[in-house]
C-alpha cells in the first residue's frame, strides 16, 4: 500500500495491497485478532507514507501513523464478514479513511489512497464523489478479487459479481460526468520560484533572503502585453504589517513594471489578546499599489503552524516552543483580480482537503491556485504527495490548477490532472504559461462529500445486518 503512494509508487500496487491484506483475514478468528491484523496493514502503510512527520514532530509522527493505523484496525474487526464483506468492509476502510480528514485536530490527509490513483485509469472517479468515492472503487474492486481467489465455486459468486458491476457502473459514470467547460478566455501566469535549499526553516534562512530572491527572480520577467498575473508562493515575505511595509512599494514597482498584479504569499504578525500570533495569507498587488483582494489560510498544518493541546504538550517538550500560532481565516477561497477573473486560492496544506477548492470553484472561480511552502522538507514525500492532491483538486473541478512553490516543486496542472509543466527542487526559475478560464461544475462541485458518506454508512449498516441474519439461520 505504501509503496503505491508518491514518491515511490505504481497505482496498481494498491490493488495488490488491499487483496492480499484480505486475503489474510479470516472471518472466523477473535475480533481482537482481526483488529490486530488491521492495526499492521495500516501501520505498514501509515510509518512509511507519512514519513515525512518526523521532520515536524517526531512524537506527533508515532502517534499520528499509530492512530490512523487503529482506524484500520477498528475497520477491519467491525466490518461485516460473509458475502457482504465485500460491500461492507469496503465501505468500513472508506469511512475510517474519511475520517482521517477531519479527525483528530482537523484531518491530516496525507498518505491518501486516492494520491495513489491519480495517475491511473479510476482517477476520474473524483469528478463524480471525490477521493472518498474513489477510495470505496478501489476497496470494493480489490476486495471482489480477493473473494473470487477465495471462494471460486462458492455459490455467493452472485455477491462478487454484484461488486464488480458496481464498481463498472461508477466507472461508466465518471466516464459522463460533466468536465467544466472553457469560457474562450485564457490567463497567462508566470510562477515565480525563488530557489534555495531544501530542509530549512524560517529559523535557518531570514525570511528577508527569501523575499530578495522572489524579487530577484521577478525582475528576470519581461514586460509581456500577454502577460495577466505574476504569482509568488506562500510566506515570502515576512514583516509586522505588509500595508505599512516598504515591501508593498517594491512588490508595486514590479507589478508596475510589468503591468499586471502580483499575488503574493505573506505572513504577518498580530497580538490577540496580549499574546504574539501570526497570520497565513495570499494578497493580490495591482500595479497601481492597491491590495486589490486577500484570503487567509482557513486550515492550518497541526504541529506546523498551531499546537493542538499546547498547554498539555508544553509540560512534555520544550519543543513545542518553535512552533507560532496561526490566526485561522475565515473568508471565502478565493481571490479575486483587477481584471475580473476569479481563482479559487488553496494555501499549502488546504490542498489536500478537497472541500477547499470546491468552496472556491461554487463561489464562480475559473481556476483554482496553490501557493505553498515545502523548504522545510528533505526529501521528496510531501512536495510529490502535493503535486498528486494538486492534480486529484484539478480533476475534481475541472479547472486548472497552478501550484507555486519557493524550493520547488511548482507546477501547471492541466484540468485532467495531467502535469505539463513541473519545477525541480532548489533552482530559481519562473516558469509561465497560458491557461485556460473555465466554467461549469462536476458532480463533486454541485455534491460534495456528505451524499457519499451518508450512501457509505447507509451500506456498512445494511450490510452488517445482512450479515447478522445470515448467521442466525
Amino acid at each position: 500500500m505504501a509503496l503505491s503512494l508518491p514518491p515511490w509508487g505504481f497505482w496498481p500496487l494498491a490493488f495488490v495491497g488491499i487483496a492480499l491484506f484480505d486475503l489474510t483475514i479470516d472471518d472466523d478468528a477473535p475480533r481482537r485478532t482481526r483488529a490486530r491484523q488491521g492495526w499492521l496493514f495500516g501501520a505498514g502503510w501509515m510509518f512509511l507514507g507519512m514519513g515525512w512527520m518526523v521532520q515536524l514532530t517526531g512524537p506527533g509522527y508515532v502517534v499520528a501513523a499509530a492512530i490512523f493505523a487503529g482506524f484500520h484496525g477498528a475497520a477491519t474487526a467491525f466490518g461485516p464478514s460473509g458475502p457482504w464483506r465485500i460491500f461492507g468492509r469496503a465501505a468500513a476502510h472508506t469511512l475510517v479513511e474519511a475520517l482521517r480528514f477531519s479527525f483528530p485536530f482537523g484531518g491530516v490527509p496525507l498518505a491518501t489512497l486516492g494520491m495513489s490513483q491519480v495517475g491511473g485509469p479510476l482517477a476520474g472517479v473524483v469528478r463524480v464523489g471525490g477521493v472518498i468515492l474513489l477510495t470505496y472503487v478501489v476497496f470494493q474492486a480489490s476486495l471482489a478479487v480477493a473473494a473470487e481467489i477465495r471462494l471460486r465455486n462458492d455459490p455467493d459468486r452472485r455477491t462478487r459479481i454484484a461488486a464488480l458491476t458496481t464498481v463498472v457502473l461508477i466507472v461508466s459514470a465518471a466516464v459522463v460526468a460533466p468536465l467544466g467547460r472553457a469560457t474562450g478566455d485564457t490567463l497567462r501566469i508566470a510562477v515565480v520560484q525563488g530557489g534555495g535549499e531544501q530542509g530549512t526553516s524560517a529559523l535557518d534562512v531570514p525570511s528577508s533572503v527569501v523575499t530578495e530572491r522572489h524579487l530577484a527572480a521577478t525582475a528576470q520577467v519581461a514586460a509581456d502585453p500577454d502577460l495577466d498575473l505574476v504569482l509568488w508562493p506562500e510566506n515570502t515575505i515576512d514583516v509586522v504589517s505588509f500595508e505599512e511595509s516598504d515591501l508593498v512599494d517594491q512588490i508595486a514597482s514590479e507589478a508596475a513594471r510589468l503591468g499586471v498584479p502580483i499575488a503574493v504569499g505573506l505572513t504577518e504578525d498580530v497580538v490577540i489578546d496580549g499574546r504574539r500570533r501570526f497570520t497565513n495569507a495570499q494578497v493580490v498587488v495591482a500595479p497601481d499599489g492597491e491590495l486589490f483582494s486577500r484570503y487567509d489560510k482557513v486550515r492550518r498544518v497541526p504541529f506546523g503552524e498551531y499546537v493542538p493541546l499546547r498547554s498539555v504538550i508544553e509540560q512534555l517538550s520544550s519543543a513545542v516552543d518553535r512552533v507560532g500560532d496561526a490566526v485561522q481565516g475565515d473568508t471565502p477561497a478565493i481571490l479575486d483580480l483587477p481584471t475580473g477573473e476569479r481563482l479559487a486560492t488553496v494555501i499549502s496544506w488546504e490542498v489536500f482537503f478537497g472541500g477547499r477548492a470546491r468552496e472556491g470553484v461554487k463561489l464562480g472561480a475559473d481556476a483554482v491556485i496553490n501557493p505553498t511552502n515545502g523548504a522545510s522538507y528533505t526529501g521528496t514525500i510531501v512536495q510529490t504527495q502535493q503535486v498528486a492532491s494538486s492534480r486529484l483538486r484539478a480533476i475534481e473541478t475541472g479547472r486548472w490548477l497552478v501550484q507555486a512553490a519557493p524550493t520547488g516543486f511548482s507546477a501547471f496542472v492541466s484540468p485532467d490532472g495531467e502535469v505539463v509543466e513541473r519545477t525541480g527542487q532548489r533552482e530559481q526559475v519562473v516558469i509561465t504559461r497560458d491557461i485556460e478560464l473555465r466554467t461549469g461544475r462536476t458532480w463533486y462541485v454541485s455534491l460534495g462529500d456528505a451524499p457519499f458518506i451518508g450512501a457509505l454508512v447507509a451500506l456498512l449498516a445494511a450490510t452488517s445486518v445482512l450479515n447478522r441474519r445470515r448467521r442466525a439461520t
